[in-house]
């Protein structure tokens, strides 16, 4: 069968004018779009500051000035004479770019590599698990296709790092903001008996169990579950049923914070609570929240600005 190719076509118009042209797109027939907007883009940050320190400048920049409508059709004649059917009238610039469907799709995976992390671990893109993987060192495969967090960014390494060095065989773990589940799965694949995992993003459910199942995982070893410890009193009082050997917390410094006042609750008597994604401008402040929750930090990692923190109960 040959390979479909595709068009992709960025009409770019004033950030006032963008209700006024998707609604003329949208009565030409093209009811598949894409909406770029800076305000919307800001607006989206905003909103969700809690959730990180700082947004790349590269993004800021890209976006800077936006305000864009994209869509696709088919590179022949069919998908050109619905183009020309879409474009008709416009007073817009536009753009057309030729897409192949395997780039459409798939070129994301050429920024997705093998990962050696620490001294054991190694992350694999799950469609290279037929690769070798190093001697001595443990796979952990990823689909970072539907994931957030792949074990590229700085704090999450130095959150892998504390994870090898701390996993025992037999622990239990527990994963704070766990996202595609990679640091409670690293766990599991070192050697750990059990690990529980939440997340706010009801999404973030499938895709730590898909990402389990492709490392031999099943849920009689790992449970995720949706929902917020400080939110949710019923949640933190199911976990605090047990006690962990090693809560894990790679989120930002303005969820650490109040987060740490809940550890106690769920840390082991020896446990380790190893927080990261945390900008180093704010590790004081994380460091002070958790000493105000009896805990003493015992170690710091730090990489391209990142800091990651381990702290156990004060004695």
């Amino acid at each position: 069968m040959d390979e479909i190719k595709w068009l992709e076509v960025a009409v770019s118009t004033a950030p006032e004018r963008l209700d006024e042209l998707t609604a003329k797109l949208t009565a030409a027939g093209m009811s598949q779009l894409v909406i770029e907007d800076e305000r919307d883009f800001l607006r989206f940050l905003e909103e969700n500051r809690k959730y990180w320190d700082y947004v790349d400048q590269e993004l800021l920049d890209r976006m800077r000035g936006v305000a864009r409508v994209k869509f696709y059709v088919t590179d022949d004649a069919d998908g050109r004479a619905q183009l020309e059917q879409y474009v008709r009238g416009l007073d817009c610039e536009y753009t057309v770019t030729p897409l192949a469907d395997n780039d459409w799709a798939y070129s994301w995976q050429k920024y997705y590599k093998p990962l050696s992390i620490g001294e054991r671990l190694y992350v694999v893109p799950e469609w290279e698990r037929d690769q070798p993987v190093p001697q001595g060192r443990s796979p952990l495969y990823l689909n970072p296709g539907l994931t957030f967090g792949t074990g590229s960014h700085a704090s999450t390494q130095l959150c892998l790092e504390g994870v090898e060095e701390h996993t025992r065989t037999g622990c239990a773990v527990l994963d704070l903001g766990c996202g595609s589940g990679i640091l409670s799965i690293a766990a599991l694949c070192l050697g750990a008996g059990g690990a529980w995992a939440v997340d706010i993003d009801p999404k973030a459910v499938d895709v730590a169990y898909e990402n389990a199942a492709l490392n031999g995982i099943d849920r009689d070893r790992y449970t995720v579950r949706a929902g917020g410890v400080l939110t949710d009193a019923g949640l933190l009082r199911e976990l605090a049923g047990r006690r962990y050997d090693l809560v894990l917390a790679n989120i930002v410094a303005d969820v650490i914070i109040p987060l740490s006042a809940k550890v106690p609750q769920l840390l082991a008597e020896d446990g380790i609570f190893l927080c990261s994604g945390i900008i180093d401008t704010r590790a004081g402040e994380v460091e002070a929240a958790l000493r105000r929750s009896g805990l003493t930090v015992t170690k710091r990692r730090e990489k391209s600005g990142w800091v990651a923190l381990e702290a156990r109960l004060a004695k």
